[in-house]
């Protein structure tokens, strides 16, 4: 059988081995639409092998960079000394896995989806690391500091375009948000910035288009430091929050 153009030869490979006698039928469902992510398992996310499926989104290449960008800031400002991280809507635990991997901290990760935490503790036994798992609501204030809060929330709006089988197969909860999708970004700095430390650092993924009126509402309503940095391609991404 011959390797389908859209699918990688890694991918291929592993999928020979792992599904010899029902290759034809898993290319079909891959054809269908059905994430290939989600069939082979995992995935390779900053270096560490993380566990996939339908109870969390699909890790994505640029919330890589959001990790490395934060890990950047965090040893610029605190170098070597160990800090306090939580992690906002973790998901399947790849922010809060690689940032624990990578610095000296204190890590927690919360949820709201009670599915996407187990999965999350999976991930984070089989990559030997110690993280606090929360099930909760991401925007319900917290009862400690925190020198960083990281998260990569539900960001496209309620009418905004998502391909069809993200659309179908990953979850929904994690995927939309009121407000033109800045529910979560304005929800979590109005409820948690008043808990993050001095220094402090708020790290987060946004939509492509969603700089500008992530501008506005911080110089209207915040007298606060702020960065927003761009992905690999060109695009701004991502808003750092620096609470000095």
């Amino acid at each position: 059988m011959n390797k389908p153009e859209k699918i990688s030869l890694a991918d291929w490979n592993i999928l020979l081995n792992k599904y010899p006698n029902d290759l034809e039928e898993i290319l079909k469902k891959i054809e269908s639409g059905y994430p290939i992510q989600y069939i082979i398992g995992n995935v390779d996310f900053f270096n560490s092998i993380i566990d996939i499926d339908e109870r969390a989104l699909i890790p994505r290449f640029e919330t890589e960079l959001l990790v490395q960008k934060t890990i950047d800031y965090i040893n610029k400002i605190w170098q070597q000394k160990k800090i306090n991280i939580i992690d906002l809507g973790t998901g399947s635990g790849c922010i809060a896995i690689s940032l624990k991997k990578a610095l000296n901290c204190n890590m927690t990760a919360l949820d709201i989806s009670n599915n996407s935490l187990e999965l999350a503790k999976n991930n984070a036994l089989k990559n030997n690391v110690k993280i606090n798992f929360i099930n909760r609501d991401m925007i319900i204030p917290f009862n400690k500091n925190f020198d960083v809060i990281v998260s990569n929330p539900p960001y496209i709006p309620d009418d905004g375009y998502v391909d069809a089988s993200v659309l179908k197969y990953e979850p929904n909860l994690a995927l939309f948000a009121k407000d033109n999708g800045l529910f979560f970004y304005k929800q979590i700095i109005k409820v948690h910035l008043s808990k993050l430390n001095k220094p402090g650092l708020m790290a987060f993924e946004i939509g492509d288009n969603q700089k500008e009126l992530l501008e506005k509402f911080l110089n209207e309503n915040y007298c606060l430091k702020y960065t927003f940095k761009k992905d690999f391609n060109n695009r701004y991404r991502y808003l750092f929050i620096f609470n000095e």
